[in-house]
């Protein structure tokens, strides 16, 4: 690949990634638009690697407490916040990775990825959204975060293996109709995409194993360092502006984007 199709794809990948506008939809309909070949599994890690540092440093301090608490939930304590922290991500994350392994297994993956979907999905859930952060109460604070809610949010995280869903997108859905305000639900949601991101990035890994050489693996450096200075601006920025900003103009973008999609699909 050249290095302006490196920075297109991680710079899509970085930037929605972690907007509730769905980066594997972007990127689905990158080649389509562009008339590009696929970027490949090997560039989907490497992006992948470089918005997961991102997450890890934004997020630093409660990363800390939540690898801390880790510590002790694997020694069957859950007595501070960093262990209820910890059993609470491992909790919200096993819904989607078993759902992933069964979508991986059947081949449905491959089948859910055209315009039609994109498009749907872009729509629907970019209403949904709206729905959610205009009725959501914002009674509930991330520190009390808790088992049930984590299960809840899970589920829904489940739902981001359609392409055009948005995992942040879909978590921050659930999180806002269970009570959390914005910035919290935002929160909550890039806490979540940690474990998924490590997750998902293990089992692309898993499957270039073997596969890399010199060449792959340089593009691949310079594909995960610019995902990663995007996912970071993102990250600033989405966090900013939810302390003034509704969720409303990613909704309008994503229902414009949808109904352009749908339009191409079945026109």
């Amino acid at each position: 690949m050249t290095l302006f199709q490196l920075f297109v794809v991680a710079a899509i990948q970085g930037l929605t990634e972690f907007l509730p506008v769905s980066s594997s939809g972007h990127l689905v309909l990158l080649p389509s638009v562009t008339n590009w070949d696929d970027q490949g599994l090997a560039i989907d890690v490497a992006v992948h690697v470089g918005t997961l540092f991102a997450v890890v440093l934004y997020f630093w301090s409660d990363v800390k407490i939540a690898l801390a608490g880790s510590v002790r939930l694997l020694c069957g304590r859950v007595d501070t916040d960093g262990a209820r922290l910890a059993l609470c991500l491992a909790v919200a994350t096993v819904p989607v990775v078993l759902a992933g392994i069964a979508i991986k297994l059947t081949g449905v993956d491959q089948m859910m990825r055209s315009v039609a979907v994109i498009g749907w999905t872009m729509l629907g859930f970019g209403i949904v959204l709206y729905w959610a952060d205009k009725t959501g109460a914002e009674t509930a604070q991330a520190g009390d975060w808790h088992l049930r809610d984590a299960f809840l949010m899970g589920l829904a995280q489940m739902l981001a293996l359609i392409p055009g869903t948005s995992r942040s997108g879909i978590t921050i859905t659930a999180a806002r109709k269970l009570g959390y305000g914005r910035e919290g639900a935002a929160k909550l949601a890039m806490l979540m995409s940690i474990p998924t991101i490590a997750a998902s990035g293990l089992v692309l890994g898993v499957d270039v194993a073997g596969q890399a050489d010199w060449a792959l693996m340089r593009d691949g450096l310079i594909a995960a360092v610019f995902a990663f200075a995007a996912a970071l601006l993102a990250l600033i920025l989405m966090m900013r502006l939810l302390r003034s900003v509704s969720f409303t103009p990613y909704v309008i973008y994503r229902v414009v984007l949808g109904v352009i999609l749908l339009a191409y699909a079945y026109s």
